[in-house]
């Protein structure tokens, strides 16, 4: 059995791991920390765990000396630290913050105040959305986990990024999420009076993912690519949808674009392309690692529209770093992550 740690257990992408984590059938959680919450049981802080996972929540340090594995769920600037004791020991691991994300660091100072103190530590890692770039890993003791917005956009665009058919000029993201997003701490914006019955967009051109958003697509369409990103709070708990527009080079058709995106995911678990006229929903993937898109042409205008979904806290976060760790032991990319999302 693989033993993994999570360190940053008591947030949101953490516990979700926890909870995802009790189905692998080859890991075992050998341990959890919490810097607000050392010494108390997990299931103190979250009542759905009880008697399913009552760990008492460690130090980090704890952790490394047991575990194959660490998952940190922690805020920007603290995971590279912790990522260098465990390469030292041989433990792997897989960061759910934004720490390993940005090859430039000069972009990660920029949208994020920090600096790389570890700089050779980033040549050791791979940042991996398993669709895209498993063919990347090439055993790096530290991947790079990507967020939840970025997720959602690389793979509502990659099979148009690398057709070569959009516009330099003209990708128009429009990406809401829900408030789990925002993390555990609280805030104005996700305090419930303010959330509820309401619907705002927020950090219009200036969210910290909109570097990562661009680097991905760069990559996949082997040029510099910028984009319009604005995300909006939506009042639910989990979810992300992002409707993209994306001007195109040449006129194609509904039935072109959806047998070009069928076909570049057509041995892709995880990502179902639905049929022509149906559009892509939070409900049908909530609590799942899929990822559901619909493409729509728009001939009027000349313009694709990519509606894509996810659930924010798995394929957006915990599912896709347990998708992460079974390509980096080997084991089937699927493996633990067999969740159907509910009907409603």
């Amino acid at each position: 059995m693989i033993k993994a740690g999570i360190v940053g257990a008591t947030g949101y992408a953490g516990v979700e791991l926890v909870r995802l984590l009790q189905s692998h059938p080859e890991v075992t959680v050998a341990g959890i920390s919490s810097v607000s919450y050392e010494g108390k049981s997990i299931s103190e802080v979250y009542p759905n765990l009880y008697k399913i996972c009552d760990d008492t929540l460690e130090s980090e340090d704890a952790l490394i000396d047991k575990c194959d594995i660490i998952f940190a769920s922690l805020p920007h600037g603290l995971s590279e630290k912790l990522a260098k004791k465990c390469v030292e020991k041989g433990v792997k691991l897989i960061d759910l913050g934004a720490d390993f994300r940005l090859d430039s660091a000069e972009e990660y100072t920029k949208w994020y105040g920090k600096t790389y103190e570890e700089k050779d530590l980033h040549e050791k890692s791979v940042y991996l959305i398993p669709e895209l770039m498993r063919a990347e890993y090439k055993g790096q003791p530290v991947i790079g986990n990507p967020g939840c917005y970025p997720t959602s956009i690389a793979l509502g665009l990659a099979p148009l990024m690398k057709s070569g058919l959009v516009k330099d000029d003209g990708i128009v993201i429009d990406s809401k999420s829900g408030v789990t997003g925002a993390g555990r701490g609280l805030a104005d914006n996700t305090h419930y009076p303010n959330c509820n019955e309401a619907f705002s967009p927020y950090k219009v051109a200036a969210h910290r993912h909109t570097p990562e958003i661009e680097q991905t697509l760069s990559k996949l369409a082997d040029k510099k690519v910028n984009v319009t990103f604005v995300p909006h709070l939506l009042p639910v708990n989990r979810g992300i949808i992002s409707t993209i527009y994306a001007s195109l080079s040449s006129v194609v058709g509904a039935e072109e674009l959806h047998k070009l995106y069928s076909d570049f995911y057509a041995r892709e678990k995880f990502v179902r392309v639905l049929p022509l006229g149906k559009a892509a929903n939070l409900r049908d993937v909530k609590f799942s690692n899929y990822c559901d898109i619909s493409v729509h042409a728009d001939e009027h205008t000349g313009r694709a529209i990519i509606v894509s979904a996810i659930d924010n806290m798995v394929k957006g976060a915990a599912g896709q770093a347990i998708q992460n760790m079974n390509i980096m032991f080997s084991l089937k990319e699927d493996c633990g992550l067999d969740f159907i999302p509910p009907a409603f």
